[in-house]
């Protein structure tokens, strides 16, 4: 089992020892790593036991080297990411709905509107309140 393994590397190990903070792992090339409870999975990990048991063998990614020259793992970055494709949210985007087009722009009307009578307002308290006598 001498088998080099580099940082992005996909590899299977196997689950030696599992802490509230993360489990730990012996890989094939016999060193150890730690996959952290917040790389598990790609979900909020409240309970590290429902995702991974003593003797489980997963795959992880490699992420690195720490300064004890153990691993750092990653189980949840594995997966492929799907990438998918979701719609521009830009400002001047139309939208096939007319209706919902002009209740945008009345709404954005009247939004300036009032934060410019606010702004207003506040110039004048604070105008009043920095007078010297």
């Amino acid at each position: 089992m001498t088998e080099t393994i580099n940082t992005g590397d996909i590899v299977t190990g196997e689950i030696t020892h599992v802490a509230e903070f993360g489990a730990f792992m012996v890989l094939p090339d016999g060193k150890d790593g730690l996959v952290h409870i917040s790389e598990i999975a790609n979900e909020f990990v409240k309970d590290i036991n429902q995702f991974v048991k003593i003797g489980d063998k997963v795959k992880v990614k490699i992420m690195g080297l720490n300064k004890q020259g153990k691993y750092e793992l990653s189980m949840k970055r594995t997966e492929e990411e799907v990438v998918e494709e979701k719609p521009a949210m830009f400002l001047h985007s139309k939208s096939s709905d007319d209706h919902f087009e002009d209740k945008i722009t009345s709404y954005m009307k009247r939004s300036e509107e009032r934060q410019i009578d606010i702004r207003r307002n506040l110039k004048k308290k604070q105008g009043i309140a920095k007078r010297r006598r």
